[in-house]
């Protein structure tokens, strides 16, 4: 009976642990995301894939997240689309923003939630490294911002 108390406090002292943790998963679920508000998120994917550029490329990110947000084959919360496996920077949930940049973001994740969008991004939701290119047909440009560029898939 001692024994099954001092695993059932393991378990629980585990399961207290992994959900501190920004982003990290325990037994395949994520609780980091869970934590963090939709502002934190946003601020987060305009931080991390602007490379803290510019308010201008900031506002794009934050458009394609909301584009996205919109759109019923996206998970329909900021988290859920900013936390989408393979779709923004390694780690963008759990990172530490170091920088003055983090100010930005949070001025800019502020005017997106308020309903702000970058009206060059128009329905765009997707984007990668400004100066690459790749053969693909099915893409259409319609911004070039922070570092990006936008494009939208026909």
């Amino acid at each position: 009976m001692l024994n099954l108390s001092k695993a059932i406090l393991r378990a629980a002292a585990l399961a207290v642990t992994a959900t501190s943790l920004g982003g990290c998963s325990f037994f395949g679920m994520n609780f980091g995301m869970a934590q963090l508000s939709e502002k934190e998120c946003m601020m987060r994917a305009m931080y991390f894939e602007s490379n803290r550029s510019s308010a201008e490329g900031m506002l794009a990110v934050g458009t394609v997240v909301m584009n996205r947000v919109g759109d019923s084959r996206y998970p329909q919360s900021v988290c859920g689309v900013v936390g989408q496996k393979n779709q923004f920077a390694q780690g963008v949930l759990s990172r530490k923003m170091t920088d003055s940049g983090a100010v930005l973001a949070a001025q800019m994740a502020d005017q997106v939630l308020s309903g702000s969008r970058h009206a060059g991004v128009q329905g765009a939701q997707h984007f990668h490294t400004a100066g690459l290119r790749f053969p693909y047909n099915n893409m259409h440009y319609v911004l070039e911002a922070g570092g990006n560029e936008f494009y939208e898939k026909y």
